[in-house]
């Protein structure tokens, strides 16, 4: 399994109307989380774009536990559980500064060859550089 943290801080444009980080907002904050996964592991979504594949979600699923507001710090942790085939999940969790679970979510995502529009297994350096924590 591979696990990637990053600290993300809740700005005011960010909440609803009650003060709570608007729902709709956590896919852009597990989007960071997964992008910045994928950096650590010297992977980039740029560059696989240019080599021609696509990863578009194709699933996403979130429990929501408690809220969190206006300038807490959340970790949110992303996590890749399996070795990726055409697609590859990602788990997260995001948690604030208390260490509270404030909520769990997936995504599958799916590699697409960018010419056929068809899915396809990820190129030989993704799967090198993840295989080592399977």
């Amino acid at each position: 399994m591979y696990t990637s943290d990053l600290e993300i801080r809740v700005r005011y444009a960010e909440t609803d109307k009650m003060g709570y980080v608007y729902y709709g907002n956590y896919a852009q904050y597990f989007e960071v989380g997964r992008v910045e996964a994928l950096r650590n592991l010297g992977l980039s979504y740029k560059e696989l774009e240019e080599g021609g594949i696509l990863m578009p979600v194709a699933t996403f699923n979130i429990k929501y536990l408690k809220p969190a507001f206006y300038d807490d710090v959340l970790t949110i942790t992303t996590k890749i559980i399996a070795m990726p085939t055409a697609k590859i999940r990602f788990e997260y969790e995001t948690r604030n500064e208390k260490g509270e679970l404030l909520n769990r979510a997936e995504t599958d995502l799916v590699f697409i060859n960018k010419e056929r529009n068809k899915p396809c297994h990820p190129p030989k350096d993704f799967l090198d550089r993840v295989k080592q924590f399977f």
